[in-house]
């Protein structure tokens, strides 16, 4: 049996989720991600932080997830802010010009070279380590 392409981690507090995302995110799991931010939106959590640190990979697939996610929470009310998103991620996020929708406005493509600090986290996220909610294929 493969282990999970990705991994999800799910952290409320109140109204707000961190969802920390591990491993690879590309058609096969792109799903996860839909499902995660799905289950904050039915849970009532209207400001999702997502981090990106430990994601690997992260195609076009993945950037449509995002998007999706974001567009769904939007019409719930809520916002939803990618964090520290991978090379690639970055890549096509620059390239379609998508940033404002998933990074927060203002939002500059950091240089090539990769140099740019990450957007970081909210206040008080990452003290309590997270445990997985989701896994595995889809």
């Amino acid at each position: 049996m493969p282990l999970p392409q990705l991994t999800v981690y799910r952290h409320d507090r109140r109204k707000r989720a961190l969802i920390t995302l591990a491993g690879e995110i590309d058609l096969e799991s792109a799903p996860l991600v839909r499902a995660s931010v799905e289950q904050c939106l039915r849970d009532g959590i209207r400001t999702i932080d997502v981090d990106l640190t430990p994601v690997s990979f992260c195609d076009c697939s993945g950037l449509n997830a995002f998007l999706h996610a974001a567009q769904q929470t939007t019409v719930a009310g809520g916002t939803l802010r990618l964090h520290h998103p991978p090379p690639m991620l970055v890549l096509v996020v620059g390239l379609t010009g998508c940033g404002f929708l998933l990074l927060g406005p203002p939002y500059d493509p950091p240089p090539p070279s990769g140099d740019a600090p990450a957007p970081a986290l909210p206040h008080g996220h990452g003290s309590v380590p997270p445990a997985p909610v989701l896994s595995g294929d889809v």
